[in-house]
Formats: C-alpha cells, sequence, structure tokens
C-alpha cells in the first residue's frame, strides 16, 4: 500500500541578534485543545502522486493560515517518513507573518464521540513564532528534522556570506 503524502512551508525569520525562529501552527480540534507541547505542526496538507507538493504546500499554509506564502525564494528540505508512515515533505521560506491575523480553514466531525452531533473546528486553532529551542518542544517529534535541516542551511548560508565578504589585503596596496 502505498504511503500517505504531505506537504508544508516551514517559514522563519532571524530575530534578535541573529536568532532564527519559525512559524509553527497548534492542531485545531478536540485531541489537541489541552496539549501545548508536542500538539504543533508545520503547516502542511495531505496530497495525492499525481499533485505537485510544492503547489500543495502553499495552498495548504493558505488554507491554514490564511493568507499567501510571504516569501518569493523556497529551500526544498526533503522530506521525512514520520511514525505514522506518512511521507512530509517540506520548503523553508524567509518571510514576515503577522500571527495575529491567522485565520484558519475548519473541518466537521462528530464531536463527542458517539454522540450524533457534528461540530466544526478549525484545523488550526493558533499560531507562533518559536526559536529553535522552543520549537523542539513544540512540535511534533516526526517534525523535528526539518529544525535541523533549516539550521545547518541557514549556518551554510552564513558561513558561504561572510568567505565571499572576507576582504583580503592588495599584494601592490
Amino acid at each position: 500500500m502505498p504511503h500517505k503524502l504531505s506537504a508544508g512551508i516551514l517559514l522563519y525569520r532571524m530575530r534578535n541578534g541573529g536568532v532564527l525562529e519559525v512559524l509553527i501552527a497548534h492542531m485545531g480540534g478536540p485531541f489537541w485543545k489541552n496539549r501545548d507541547d508536542g500538539g504543533w505542526s508545520i503547516p502542511k496538507g495531505e496530497y495525492m502522486a499525481s499533485d505537485d507538493p510544492f503547489e500543495v504546500a502553499c495552498r495548504e499554509f493558505q488554507e491554514e493560515l490564511g493568507s499567501p506564502v510571504p516569501a518569493k525564494a523556497f529551500l526544498d528540505l526533503g522530506s521525512v517518513k514520520q511514525p505514522s508512515g506518512k511521507v512530509l515533505s517540506v520548503w523553508a521560506a524567509k518571510g514576515a507573518f503577522d500571527v495575529s491575523k491567522a485565520v484558519s480553514n475548519t473541518f466537521e466531525m462528530e464531536w463527542p464521540k458517539g454522540s450524533g452531533s457534528v461540530q466544526q473546528f478549525p484545523e488550526v486553532d493558533r499560531v507562533a513564532w518559536f526559536d529553535i529551542p522552543q520549537a523542539r518542544r513544540k512540535l511534533l517529534p516526526g517534525h523535528l528534522p526539518f529544525l535541523d535541516r533549516l539550521a545547518e542551511a541557514i549556518s551554510h548560508q552564513e558561513r558561504s556570506q561572510e568567505a565571499a565578504t572576507v576582504q583580503v589585503p592588495l599584494p601592490f596596496a
């Protein structure tokens, strides 16, 4: 049986003297209501093998946060098989996002289970910026490799920029 597929966008920014922060979303619905640590996710959604995963990632960001991805350049962070067996692909993008403006789409489910009553819940009930140590506590365990990949990519970019800006004295100066 083929694995379920999911794709998402990990938005990031540099704050307060170069501190890397990521934008993550707390999952909505009654199962996640009282769970903070381990109850947050990279904004993402499922797709079919025939879909373009990057397009799905961008669409899901907009559906879950109510805004298009505020970025033009993206870094492919690859894919990771989740504990559930689902394969999650993620792209990172540097951008600004006002969490007070987040508006999520909703889903319906019978709640309480077996009651026959169908209720509507937001897919995402809150969004926040966290530095990497905080995000490690908040995110689902299967999402943690993407934090490592992003931090490594940012570190590599910074090293490359530093190397490009090193001033070498000219021998005839």
